[in-house]
């Protein structure tokens, strides 16, 4: 499936691929961008048969973050209309750090402002070496303010108190060493290599279990480990053992095939 701006492929293994598709502006990404990748993740988020969310950027690079002539035209906006803009990007922030399926982003080139917020709204994330980041929204006065909780989900408020402020631009080892990024390649061409064996590892995991384990952190990430924290935790594996899936997983094991859900299992 094909909108004016993202490209949706679907393959029999469950996994979506979702491909930004604006290389004219390196995939800068303004209103008609952000309804059409809000609605794509809340599809996929409901979608039984997907299993993972591959995001990417089509041509040179992932995401250079907002369009200019869109904050051209902001610049004149009311207040009104300014707050209804940015609403819409924190929902489709929200939609894609929330979907309730692994999310992988594969990142060439440059992923910058909002295109970084993207980045790190994602679960795994894979960037070439040489991709330039940036948070530069204060050199044109702005500040990052709708993708900064994810953003210091992903790096921390330390790193986030530097990066915010200098808007200096860091390319794919810092990327690394501050934990934007997982997973380094070479090139584009090993970017996808690194994409399969993640994937490979994908296929042999529950979907339901993923599903439950992401929201695992959602839930009790940054909270107190308190007795609500223990009973709940309880409470969900408790319900977990006795599911379909975990059933099925675990009779697999002992009877030595592969469970329901892997379609291609290639090792054996």
């Amino acid at each position: 499936m094909t909108t004016d701006t993202v490209v949706i492929e679907k393959d029999k293994d469950g996994l979506a691929r979702v491909t930004l598709n604006r290389p004219e502006v390196r995939n800068a990404f303004n209103e008609h961008m952000i309804r059409e990748l809000s609605e794509t993740f809340r599809t996929l988020g409901q979608d039984e048969t997907v299993k993972a969310v591959i995001l990417s950027g089509r041509g040179k690079s992932f995401s250079a973050g907002a369009d200019l002539d869109w904050m051209k035209r902001a610049a004149s906006y009311s207040h009104e209309q300014n707050k209804a803009d940015a609403d819409a990007l924190a929902a489709m922030l929200k939609a894609l750090y929330e979907m309730p399926k692994l999310t992988i982003a594969c990142v060439q080139g440059a992923a910058m402002g909002g295109g970084l917020g993207l980045v790190a709204c994602c679960d795994v994330v894979i960037a070439v070496r040489d991709t330039r980041f940036a948070l530069s929204e204060v050199k044109l006065g702005l500040i990052p303010a709708t993708i900064s909780p994810y953003v210091m989900t992903a790096i921390g408020a330390r790193q986030a108190r530097r990066f915010f402020q200098t808007g200096e631009a860091f390319f794919g080892d810092k990327a690394k060493e501050i934990g934007l990024v997982h997973e380094l390649a070479e090139d584009e061409q090993s970017l996808e290599l690194v994409l399969e064996k993640i994937l490979k590892e994908v296929r042999l995991a529950g979907p339901r279990a993923m599903a439950a384990s992401k929201r695992l952190v959602l839930d009790f990430a940054g909270r107190p480990l308190d007795l609500e924290i223990i009973e709940e935790t309880a409470n969900r594996i408790a319900a977990t053992r006795a599911g379909a899936e975990a059933r099925e997983g675990i009779t697999a094991f002992f009877e030595k095939r592969p469970a329901a859900w892997v379609k291609d299992n290639k090792e054996g």
